[in-house]
């Protein structure tokens, strides 16, 4: 289920996210997430460069923070993993319509990208992947990502999603012992949506 509310974080500056980070490492207590998020939104102006709610940027910032944390706590086990995948969003993909030549494979089920167009995300991402030794997936929605897994017995997992779609992927995957890192969108929506090349590259 994703959220009520769409938000664009792209135009916010790198210090944000590199505080975030710092943020995610020393606030590791679940009770102070809510305080630390509450100073980020007042301290880089959350809720006037993205026009949200005060009440949804904090939420959204909580669950950035909550992530980071669960990221950086799987980290070293995640990098001993030998099997991975790299389960992308198709609402990343340049164009929704039929002039994105990706097919869509309901066995995997997921899109397979055919790289025409160089400048789209999916494309940039799935190559990358694809380099750095990963199979591929691009799910139309998170109901795909158990069918994707099961397919082959991965042991570790890149997703790139809504960080709502993040937090109901990682609970969907407990208990598979699969370790999980996540690359959160910077933009959400039903298309257009984007996210970090930069931050995907270091997470795979």
């Amino acid at each position: 289920m994703a959220y009520s509310f769409n938000f664009d974080l792209t135009k916010l500056s790198q210090s944000f996210f590199q505080d975030l980070a710092k943020f995610s490492e020393k606030n590791r207590v679940h009770e102070k997430i809510g305080n630390t998020a509450r100073m980020l939104v007042r301290k880089f102006n959350i809720e006037k460069i993205t026009g949200l709610p005060v009440s949804d940027a904090i939420t959204l910032i909580e669950d950035l923070i909550d992530i980071n944390a669960k990221n950086m706590t799987a980290r070293k086990e995640f990098l001993g993993t030998k099997k991975r995948a790299l389960l992308l969003p198709h609402c990343s993909r340049k164009y929704m319509d039929s002039r994105c030549q990706a097919k869509f494979d309901p066995e995997k089920p997921s899109y397979v990208c055919q790289h025409c167009s160089s400048d789209c995300l999916i494309n940039q991402a799935t190559q990358l992947g694809e380099k750095k030794g990963y199979d591929v997936y691009v799910l139309p929605g998170g109901s795909g990502i158990k069918k994707a897994v099961a397919r082959e017995r991965y042991n570790g997992l890149v997703g790139v999603a809504c960080t709502e779609e993040i937090k109901l992927g990682m609970k969907l995957l407990e208990g598979t012992g699969i370790k999980i890192q996540a690359v959160p969108l910077l933009k959400n929506g039903c298309a257009g949506t984007m996210f970090s090349m930069e931050t995907l590259e270091k997470t795979l």
